[in-house]
């Protein structure tokens, strides 16, 4: 996980520098693969194309954390941490008892931790250049907002999609 954040971090950091002996060439690449694709659908109608876009990033990175990680596992988690979150309503008055269940509970994180990094390995790639390209390209419409958009649209259809799905 820690080598993919790190290429993920430098493939981020040389967007503008050249590589190969070849100007911009990471940007360069990328760019004539989504100008093409992307770029046309945002220059046809940029909210719509936006929004479609975030639709299909948001549809695709909920069927990798479906399909590349143990849902069976992580449902079962979520339903014995929030039997410990109803246990520690009950006992918020023992503080002794209160503390056991916290610590429960704080066992919980490497487990899922560790279950959820799978699909991120295989995302966080692809994720780091659509930024790249997204800050290039949306920069002049809407500044750093296009952040935001991305984030609300991005919840949006996430929400929705890990409903119809059912991905924990």
């Amino acid at each position: 996980m820690f080598v993919v954040m790190l290429i993920s971090f430098w493939i981020a950091s040389q967007w503008d520098k050249d590589l190969f002996g070849q100007t911009d060439f990471i940007k360069t690449n990328i760019e004539r693969v989504l100008n093409p694709t992307l770029g046309d659908l945002m220059k046809w109608n940029l909210w719509v194309g936006f929004a479609i876009i975030v639709g299909i990033t948001s549809l695709i990175l909920t069927l990798a954390q479906k399909y590349l990680s143990d849902q069976v596992q992580l449902k079962e988690m979520k339903k014995e941490q929030k039997y410990l979150q109803e246990e520690m309503k009950k006992y918020k008055e023992h503080p002794e008892k209160l503390m056991e269940f916290q610590k429960k509970q704080l066992e919980f994180i490497p487990k899922t931790f560790e279950l959820t990094m799978k699909p991120l390995v295989f995302t966080s790639i692809p994720i780091i250049l659509l930024f790249r390209w997204f800050s290039d390209y949306l920069m002049p419409q809407f500044g750093n907002w296009w952040i935001l958009w991305y984030l609300i649209g991005s919840m949006i259809f996430s929400g929705l999609f890990r409903k119809w799905f059912d991905v924990a």
